[in-house]
């Protein structure tokens, strides 16, 4: 029977597509420490008592990196190259969800407005990432090799989840409701069908790998689909809402370190 346990205990058994799912992963964790360092680096005057919450959680997806790239080390693993179609914060920024690269890179401040709609982003990316780690800890928050690295990622993300909502709610206080509603239902409808074509692609890469037979391929992809089905319709609401999280100032203290693998 399949499930999100079975395939993605697939994954991690084998060495090949264990090395592709870590390297996709620290190559978009990568990203995103590279992205929040610069808008911390960025934040306009007016907003600088911002800027060491945005860059402690730049601080935590470079760590996320190292961890993940830890994990193939201690396999005896390289990074591979990511497929492009598989590189799900490129695409994303592709399709405008983040702020430009080539606005990052200049040495420009940044508006009031860009820091809002970087928020509004960063809630709807951080919902499922922590979705994600939510599934990862219920099923392998004990496995011997992945179990600690995993709980770590996961206390990050809700951290990181609590800060989008304290700090959305504080903005939409001070009158940029407007533009936070916008942002995010664009930001959600945008996200899910990057996700969805992410998922095929991953699961096309991993299918090879690990020669999954077509009917198994075809089950998942069926899967792929209803998921998006049903976000499309409905489901893509969790991302948008905002509530007063039950951690407070969650960005606000120092970077938890990673220990050893």
């Amino acid at each position: 029977m399949l499930s999100a346990k079975s395939l993605f205990q697939e994954i991690i058994d084998d060495d090949e597509s264990f090395q592709l799912f870590c390297s996709i992963a620290a190559s978009g964790e990568a990203q995103g420490g590279w992205e929040n360092g610069r808008i911390a680096a960025l934040v306009p005057s007016g907003m600088r008592d911002m800027a060491p919450k945005i860059a402690r959680h730049g601080a935590d997806e470079d760590k996320h990196g190292r961890i993940f790239n830890a994990l193939l080390r201690k396999r005896g693993l390289e990074p591979v190259p990511v497929p492009p179609e598989t590189d799900y914060t490129m695409l994303l920024e592709r399709r405008g969800i983040g702020l430009a690269h080539d606005k990052l890179r200049r040495d420009e401040p940044l508006t009031e407005r860009d820091i809002v709609v970087y928020l509004s982003h960063s809630r709807v990316t951080e919902q499922r990432a922590a979705d994600q780690m939510d599934m990862l800890v219920k099923h392998f928050g004990q496995h011997p090799e992945l179990g600690k690295a995993i709980h770590m990622i996961d206390d990050d993300e809700s951290n990181h989840l609590a800060y989008c909502h304290e700090e959305l709610l504080r903005l939409n206080y001070e009158g940029h409701g407007r533009l936070i509603q916008r942002t995010l239902r664009e930001s959600a409808l945008t996200e899910i069908q990057v996700y969805r074509d992410v998922s095929l692609a991953v699961m096309r890469h991993m299918g090879r790998i690990l020669r999954w037979p077509r009917a198994k391929s075809a089950a998942l992809v069926t899967g792929i689909h209803a998921l998006y089905a049903y976000e499309r319709a409905a489901g893509w609401h969790r991302m948008v809402d905002l509530r007063m999280p039950e951690r407070r100032n969650a960005l606000g203290g120092p970077m938890t370190p990673a220990p050893a693998f």
